[in-house]
């Protein structure tokens, strides 16, 4: 199989297999027939498309084999200009010299790679494991344009550059997308094949440089509790309501070459890229590199428990990535944190993770990278390593990194990696100096800061009430309860007065007599989201309903317990061990694999009579989750607890969260005696040992084999046929009326001022995010384009891949303030030649209506926030051409760029106040006419219609972003690049 990469190919072994049946996989079936000459024509095209991206080779003396000279001297005067070319091409790579050949044991070869010791830089030595990392891809991938000799230069004096906050260019490997964001993605690609094709290319140049994996579990939700039908009946909706969605993304990993989708049922997103894509070193056709991965989704952090990068980034950068452009990246500080010693018994990674995150939180770590070192590491399993980095959004870390080691070598055997590919990485990584091994000597680091943590030290804990931020040891968690009914309303405190604390309620549940009071649990739910827990937990939680059913402990009835399992293959292990059946039995059966219940994914999970008892008696019921986004749901459970998997089903035994586990029985045994939380929790021998079943690896194996199997062709159309009646996926107008010349530079001549803007908007402000509501102008398109009721609005999040809807739904947060309103907050603004106050995207209608340009006013830290791409998209679809902001957020402002918006800063000391700048002036940008006039950060003339002027600076940072600007954006530049190819 052939795919294109972004750390380019070994082209002469692909030329040797010309001839072959690997000639279909370099363009569409019909070439199979095609005689040799047209066979290599086409091959040499390939080579110089991937060439022109990535300036690989492996060097200058390479010549075609003789036997394939000889069958195609028709084609020689070609073939010497190709030789030619390619040496040329070969002696351009700054580090040639390094490329280094990688033997076999048995003294064959693995294939080249760059050579980090052969630099012989005692810099080196001291870089950070994950630092190493960001400079193999930065040497792979120099080719003086869009990654220098200078950018090398900063990595490798990282110690010295990271205090600075510079950036640097960064080429990931791969990119992994799940269903919700992968939609926009998808759907520019397919609008950009669209757009090729108008310009008389082929559509099919638009292909993923790099492996991209989508995993379907976002749009997963819960129906029901309990019950073990509501598995089959999650699934069967789940395939209805998102039918429209996953057809297109089936089309999507069939239609490009270099992609796959896991279909739903697969598992939770980031466990999937754990367990089986997570590659740790490429093989590619003989030539290997790191494996690093961005995802449009935080979890992405989990895979650096893998020893893998992985970064969450904006889907613009993604699709940048995609396309093999290189994305910008700060280079961070790095901070070290040691363990040492050992869990105890009774500690579980769900203790370990908030003490973790608690420490980091203190110290301070955001935008940095976290890397975990010492003796203690080799005592943390691989889940239990992933758990915490997967937590990096929390502690607010860029990314949290675990070295690759033997633990983790195991781990890869385990789910399905051949010997032969083990071998293969752990030789790669230690010739790179990319390898800790715990029995040798180890070379002091040099980290901007350290942590140190003994694991031994660790306590059993739970987070809440309110908060999963606010940790609670478990021995002190009764009386923190009794503090929190006590406590004023607040973060810790519900105010219930003393003489009402101990009210008991009675009701009936389907004919039973029940009761709740303060603290009764009433949802118990076990989730992976996030992966606070492991697989080990998920486990050890079965074990628990285990002893408990044993002993004749049973949860009660009407509290809803569910199972979102992190994978089928966890459940599967359950299923092996003989657990799943304890887990039922106490209610908790899975109902879906994906996020379900933690982002707005259920329905609502209690009944009537339940929700009455609590309502009408103002009950403060308790919720315990073993995850922590499921606080956004459930108004009856006041109180919410984030807690281990084995907890929650303790804490559902016991009925209260008003309990000291160490000295209050969670019930009677069949034999009338008092049962303790210490004779029902499982041993970590146990929990083990329900892993070693030799079916469950050969199950791991061949799900591996079949999850990881790519596309080399292409499987259906190359054009997607757009539905005008879909609600879900329209073809965006990005590049409607594209031309094969660049629109170059564009003054921005007597524009309206959109919205005026303070300090702070983020992108929450910005994006479409959330409900669709009744009466906004994306509910009266989806009312008066497809006759739709309320019901079916949904959030704009499903609707991702319509551009009408996210349009519409841009600047429409309720808690947004534009000064062009006197301060009012709300979503409207004025439409200044009419005075009127208009909806935003009424608005900016009537401007592009009347054919006038718009911009934005701003102050500080524009767009700070998660990054998104709706956020740049919105506001350039409404007809925003530029933004002047006091300061951008650096990923907003390269998001704004890359869609074509110009950003503009105002000078230092300099706002739209001190210039007296109402905002209901018309504004002309004077940029220069011609590309080649424009630089870096250069000043620009504002002036306005009051006989105003300023200066600004052009926010366009390199020369890639000068290429972009010329294009109108970055993907209009990789059209035409490609179309001219």
């Amino acid at each position: 199989m052939y795919t294109y990469s972004s750390s380019g190919m070994q082209f002469a072994s692909s030329l040797s297999r010309i001839s072959s049946v690997s000639t279909p996989t370099l363009s569409a079936p019909r070439l199979s027939n095609s005689n040799l000459s047209v066979k290599f024509l086409l091959a040499f095209r390939l080579f110089r498309v991937c060439s022109a991206a990535t300036r690989w080779s492996h060097g200058a003396n390479w010549r075609l084999p003789a036997s394939l000279q000889a069958q195609t001297r028709i084609a020689a005067p070609r073939l010497k200009k190709f030789e030619r070319k390619f040496a040329s091409i070969a002696s351009e790579h700054a580090y040639k010299d390094i490329l280094t050949t990688l033997h076999k044991p048995d003294g064959g070869e693995y294939g080249k790679f760059y050579s980090l010791p052969a630099l012989n830089d005692p810099r080196i030595d001291r870089l950070p494991y994950s630092v190493r990392i960001l400079l193999e891809s930065a040497i792979r991938n120099c080719d003086s344009f869009h990654i220098t000799k200078d950018d090398v230069e900063k990595i490798m004096d990282w110690e010295n550059t990271s205090v600075n906050k510079s950036e640097i260019p960064f080429k990931p490997a791969r990119v992994i997308l799940q269903d919700f964001t992968g939609v926009p993605v998808i759907v520019d690609l397919a609008a950009m094949r669209n757009a090729i094709k108008n310009l008389g290319s082929d559509p099919n140049k638009i292909n993923p440089r790099v492996p991209v994996d989508i995993v379907f579990d976002h749009s997963v939700q819960v129906h029901g509790a309990r019950q073990e039908r509501d598995l089959r009946k999650g699934m069967q909706l789940e395939s209805d309501r998102n039918a429209e969605r996953f057809m297109f993304l089936k089309w999507g990993s069939s239609a490009f070459y270099n992609m796959a989708m896991a279909s739903p049922g697969s598992g939770m997103v980031h466990q999937v890229d754990l367990e089986y894509l997570g590659r740790v070193v490429f093989n590619s056709d003989g030539f290997l590199y790191p494996d690093s991965v961005v995802g449009t989704y935080f979890n992405t952090t989990m895979i650096g428990g893998l020893g893998v990068a992985g970064l969450e980034v904006g889907r613009i950068e993604v699709e940048a990535a995609i396309l093999g452009q290189p994305i910008s990246v700060v280079l961070p500080s790095v901070i070290g944190f040691k363990l040492a010693g050992r869990l105890r018994v009774g500690v579980t990674i769900t203790d370990l993770v908030p003490t973790v995150t608690k420490m980091l939180r203190k110290h301070g770590v955001f935008g940095n990278i976290v890397e975990f070192y010492g003796e203690g590491m080799s005592r943390l399993s691989l889940n239990d390593r992933a758990a915490i980095a997967n937590m990096s959004a929390e502690y607010e870390a860029t990314m949290s990194f675990f070295p690759v080691d033997h633990i983790t070598l195991g781990y890869l055997i385990l789910k399905g990696r051949s010997n032969e590919t083990v071998t293969m990485i752990e030789s790669y990584l230690r010739a790179n100096k990319m390898f800790v091994d715990y029995n040798e000597p180890h070379e002091e680091r040099a980290y901007t800061s350290s942590l140190h943590l003994d694991l031994g030290d660790v306590e059993p804990c739970i987070s809440g009430p309110k908060r999963p931020c606010d940790q609670i040891f478990l021995r002190g968690m009764k009386v923190d309860w009794k503090a929190c009914l006590d406590n004023p309303l607040g973060i810790k405190g519900f105010a219930v007065p003393k003489e009402q604390q101990d009210i008991i309620v009675k009701f009936s549940y389907h004919g039973q007599p029940a009761e709740l009071k303060h603290g009764s649990v009433v949802v118990a739910t076990i989730t992976s989201d996030c992966a606070i827990s492991s697989p080990n937990d998920m486990v050890g939680a079965a074990l628990v309903a285990k002893k408990a059913y044993d002993l004749g402990l049973k949860v009660k009835p009407w509290i809803r317990t569910t199972v979102t399992s992190v994978s089928g293959l966890v459940e599967e292990c359950l299923l092996q061990s003989g657990l799943k059946k304890y887990l039922a039995k106490q209610g908790f059966n899975v109902v879906g694999y994906g996020v379900c219940t933690s982002i707005w994914g259920s329905d609502d999970l209690l009944d009537e009579p339940i929700g009455s008892a609590i309502s009408e008696n103002d009950i403060i019921a308790a919720a315990v989750l073993s995850s922590r986004s499921l606080y956004r749901r459930n108004p009856f459970a006041r109180a919410k607890y984030l807690t281990s998997p084995q907890l929650v089903v303790a804490y559902a035994l016991s009925g209260t969260v008003d309990i000291d586990f160490e000295k209050e029985p969670m019930g009677t045994n069949n034999d009338g005696q008092n049962v303790y939380l210490r004779d029902i929790w499982p041993s970590n021998e146990e929990v083990t040992q329900a892993f070693q079943n030799r079916e469950l690896q050969s199950m791991f194996r061949s799900t591996y084999e079949t999850m990881t199997k790519r596309n080399s062709v292409s499987l259906s159309s190359a054009l997607y046929s757009w539905d005008p009646n879909s609600t879900y996926i329209h073809e965006p107008p990005f590049f409607k009326n594209l031309t094969t010349k660049p629109p170059g530079p564009r003054e921005v001549k007597d524009a309206y001022c959109l919205m005026n803007f303070g300090d702070n908007i983020t992108t929450d402000h910005i994006s479409s995010a959330g409900t669709i509501h009744e009466g906004s102008p994306a509910a009266k398109f989806l009312i008066d384009r497809y006759s739709m009721s309320k019901y079916d609005f949904k959030s704009y999040g499903s609707r991702r891949g319509n551009h009408e809807v996210m349009t519409r739904g841009t600047f429409s947060s309720t808690r947004i303030v534009n000064k062009l309103l006197n301060g009012e907050v709300g979503t409207k603004t004025i439409h200044i030649p009419t005075g009127e106050k208009l909806s935003v995207y009424d608005a900016a209608s009537r401007y592009k209506t009347a054919g006038q340009d718009t911009i934005i006013l701003a102050g500080a830290e524009y767009g700070i926030g998660s990054s998104r791409d709706w956020a740049a998209k919105g506001p350039m679809l409404l007809g925003v051409k530029a933004i002047i902001a006091k300061s951008f957020n650096r990923v907003h402002r390269s998001n704004l760029v890359s869609i074509g918006i110009v950003p503009l800063c105002f000078k230092s000391g300099e706002d739209a106040e001190t210039l007296e700048l109402t905002g209901h002036e018309r504004y002309t940008i004077h940029l220069p006419s011609n590309v080649n006039e424009m630089k870096t950060g250069q000043d620009i003339t504002v002036t306005t219609d009051t006989a105003k002027f300023f200066i600004c600076t052009l926010r366009l940072d390199t020369e890639v972003e000068l290429a972009y600007h010329n294009h109108g954006g970055m993907l209009s530049y990789i059209i035409r690049s490609l179309s001219n190819e």
